[in-house]
């Protein structure tokens, strides 16, 4: 029998990455799209057009996380043996301009899908995706599972609350809902508003001489960076286990943010020197041929993550999963593929 599965928030990078792995397992895919006065479709495009994939084993539907109505009408119409719940607001800066927006889709949506599930007449597995946000500034590291929930800004609170209702739910209603506690995994499709993807992007116009100007907040700030296509099989094998239950994703090693930027450069043969503060002389060239980024405290954030970096143990000996690209390799791999496509762009 032919699995379905639904994807909340399909057009986005892991959205997209999972789409891959699902249909590659033989599933029927169904994908949540927003509509919108332009398309946004673009990390999913390959599949939709070639032929490869039938129209009958992708099939995208409008909808809105605000619109419960639709969405309960969705899940019995689709009748998804597994749903993948990705969508929602998911930059944390962002979260501090935009709270309300942060907390509903990702907090009260969350809520919606699940009351949704209960009305269900068959059985239905639920993974949401959770984030490493949710522990904030952590008493000790690493973190696994049982560490203290801990927020420090509204998007790991929202997520935060999503992950305590899953709990509720799985206990009260014998909901299958689990949790992934995913620490940061990037791709070249990560959203270009996002620091490593920034990164890699400048790296890439600056050796393509289009650009001129790298200006980054924080350098020291510490990540546990994994890699996006590796993180979407965990979920995948998440809902394959008899009894649910959260995990922790995560690589186990932190690179900071001046860690990732000196890597990504150096795969395009560009140094780097780190200057003051300030936007004077952002992204200038020395007279070495490095390239200076300084520190700009426009993109400092009023609260800051302490040290997040996670221990994937109960992944490894439950799913057998276990991340092969980390850190400084993730900034070179996608430095690589940004200028890969500066260079076709330029023809």
């Amino acid at each position: 029998m032919i699995k379905s599965a639904l994807i909340t928030g399909i057009t986005g990078q892991d959205g997209s990455y999972l789409a891959e792995h699902l249909l590659a397992q033989g599933y029927t895919v169904h994908g949540l799209v927003r509509r919108a006065s332009m398309f946004n479709r673009s990390r999913i495009d390959h599949l939709r057009t070639g032929g490869q994939i039938s129209p009958e084993r992708l099939v995208l539907h409008y909808g809105d996380l605000n619109d419960l109505t639709s969405l309960r009408r969705l899940l019995k119409q689709v009748a998804p043996a597994e749903i993948y719940h990705l969508a929602g607001q998911s930059h944390v800066g962002l979260s501090f301009e935009i709270p309300e927006v942060t907390v509903q889709e990702n907090g009260m949506a969350t809520l919606g899908l699940l009351e949704a599930m209960r009305d269900l007449d068959y059985p239905v597995r639920f993974y949401h995706a959770a984030s490493a946000e949710i522990f904030g500034a952590p008493a000790a590291a690493p973190q696994n599972e049982a560490t203290a929930f801990n927020p420090v800004n509204p998007y790991g609170c929202a997520k935060a609350f999503a992950t305590q209702l899953c709990r509720v739910y799985r206990s009260a209603y014998g909901v299958f809902a689990c949790s992934g506690i995913a620490y940061n995994h990037e791709s070249p499709r990560r959203g270009e508003n996002f620091v490593t993807r920034k990164i890699t992007l400048g790296a890439a116009r600056i050796k393509a001489g289009r650009q001129a100007v790298l200006a980054l907040g924080n350098l020291a700030g510490q990540r546990d960076w994994g890699y996006a296509p590796e993180y979407v099989v965990a979920m995948w094998q998440a809902l394959q286990v008899a009894t649910p239950r959260d995990y922790v994703l995560a690589t186990g090693k932190s690179c900071s943010i001046r860690e990732f930027a000196i890597a990504a450069f150096a795969e395009l043969g560009l140094g780097l020197k780190f200057e003051g503060e300030g936007v004077a002389e952002v992204g200038r060239r020395t007279d070495t041929g490095a390239v200076v980024v300084q520190v700009d405290p426009r993109f400092f954030r009023p609260a800051e993550s302490t040290h997040l970096v996670g221990d994937a143990s109960l992944a490894r000996q439950e799913l057998g999963w276990a991340p092969q690209v980390t850190g400084a390799a993730v900034a070179r791999l996608m430095a690589k593929a940004d200028f890969a496509h500066e260079q076709k762009v330029a023809g």
